[in-house]
């Protein structure tokens, strides 16, 4: 896709628990057979998600891997605290809400542990996060805390924004929440309920707009006899739903400062 589009592309994948480990090394095995034949992994980064094992075992772990996916230059996402919700077969939704929020101390912890190693990693440090499509006001972000977890780094390692950090649970934000996500240094930002919503909207639009023409094989408005195929061939309603997709991802492209990069 790259060489075609003229873009670089990131292939990711996301929330591997502590019990999906196993499955997390043969992503990486797979990884490093890539590397030896092309001189780059399968996949440009992965996310190891151990929130919910203790902040020591968490960090020793990842450490672990960074070593090794170091060599073959890939990235790692690590989360410490927790993102409410569920996501991925991880149900958070009933965590204490002091769970929600990452110290700047915690951070750090992070940051001193997996420097040395490598400079490609990022942190889901938490500040509220929910997973999940939410009403305005029913989850209390608090992205100053981002300035806070820079600000602290800053203070210890005499660089100036030293974190790559991580906006996780970013569907249904505000704007000014993810303006200040951004300005204090989030890399990243994980829309996956919106966009799932901006697929399924365009199915659902093309329905309503083709509702006569999609009740049976044969019959419409323009006759009892006229077939539909044309109208609920897969490929015609999913081609609506890839259209409202690229709609949302160019927005949120837009909205994350990420347009024409490449130009520049």
């Amino acid at each position: 896709m790259a060489p075609s589009y003229g873009i670089p592309v990131i292939l990711h994948s996301d929330h591997c628990s502590k019990k999906l480990l196993p499955w997390f090394d043969g992503m990486l095995e797979a990884d490093e057979e890539h590397f030896r034949a092309c001189g780059e992994p399968l996949f440009s980064s992965h996310m190891l998600d151990l929130s919910e094992e203790p902040d020591e075992e968490n960090i020793a772990i990842c450490k672990k891997y960074l070593e090794r996916m170091k060599k073959i230059n890939q990235i790692l996402e690590m989360e410490i605290g927790i993102t409410g919700g569920v996501e991925h077969g991880m149900d958070n939704s009933g965590v204490s809400k002091d769970k929600l929020y990452s110290t700047p101390e915690d951070v750090y912890k992070v940051h001193e542990a997996l420097s040395p190693i490598s400079e490609k990693f990022t942190i889901a440090a938490a500040f509220g996060n929910v997973h999940g499509a939410y009403k305005p006001g029913n989850v209390k972000l608090r992205p100053e805390l981002l300035v806070e977890y820079q600000k602290f780094a800053a203070e210890k390692t005499g660089k100036e924004k030293p974190l790559f950090l991580v906006f996780h649970g970013g569907s249904g934000s505000e704007m000014s929440e993810i303006e200040a996500a951004i300005d204090a240094g989030a890399v990243k930002m994980n829309v996956d309920t919106d966009t799932q919503w901006a697929y399924w909207e365009g199915v659902l639009k093309y329905y309503k707009e083709k509702e006569a023409y999609l009740q049976g094989p044969l019959g419409n408005p323009e006759g009892e006899d006229k077939p539909n195929k044309s109208y609920y061939d897969p490929r015609k309603w999913l081609r609506e739903a890839e259209g409202s997709m690229v709609t949302r991802v160019a927005n949120q492209c837009k909205i994350l400062r990420n347009m024409d990069k490449c130009a520049k």
